[in-house]
């Protein structure tokens, strides 16, 4: 009989860029946690875009600075993994598509929670999977639709 995961969840909050203006560790533990099943040791480390792009090309080829990376080390017993925010191509982008700012940043975690334990978005079941599952999550906690046109 395999034991029950804890719903534990260490989380360490990096903040390698400058804090002013974003969200706290409360926020991230509150939005992390949302998107667990089970228990987790998980690190977010906020990045300057120098440093968001030079993961993003380091790991996925694609030479520019993204919204949220994801690297996950185990599911089992307990989802491991670092989520890496770049907080300036996040404000970028909450402007662009005329969203709040914590409403954003709380997808972006959710959806890299979710990439953390195994969801991914390679085809087009898998994508309306997750995004289904990130609109449940991100209701419960009374954020809007994130994919709403």
């Amino acid at each position: 009989m395999n034991p029950t995961p804890s719903k534990r969840l260490n989380l360490s909050v990096q903040y390698a860029c400058n804090r002013d203006g974003l969200p706290l560790r409360a926020d991230f533990v509150r939005w992390a946690r949302a998107a667990l099943v089970g228990g987790g040791e998980v690190a977010i480390r906020l990045v300057d875009a120098d440093e968001g792009q030079a993961l993003n090309n380091e790991y996925r080829g694609k030479d520019y600075a993204t919204n949220v990376l994801s690297f996950p080390y185990d599911t089992e017993p307990l989802v491991t993994g670092d989520l890496v925010i770049c907080p300036s191509v996040v404000a970028r982008e909450a402007a662009e598509q005329n969203k709040p700012l914590d409403a954003h940043y709380a997808h972006l975690v959710v959806h890299g929670m979710l990439h953390l334990q195994g969801w991914d978005h390679d085809n087009d079941d898998d994508a309306e999977a997750m995004e289904n599952k990130e609109r449940e999550i991100l209701a419960a906690m009374g954020y809007p639709d994130p994919y709403a046109v």
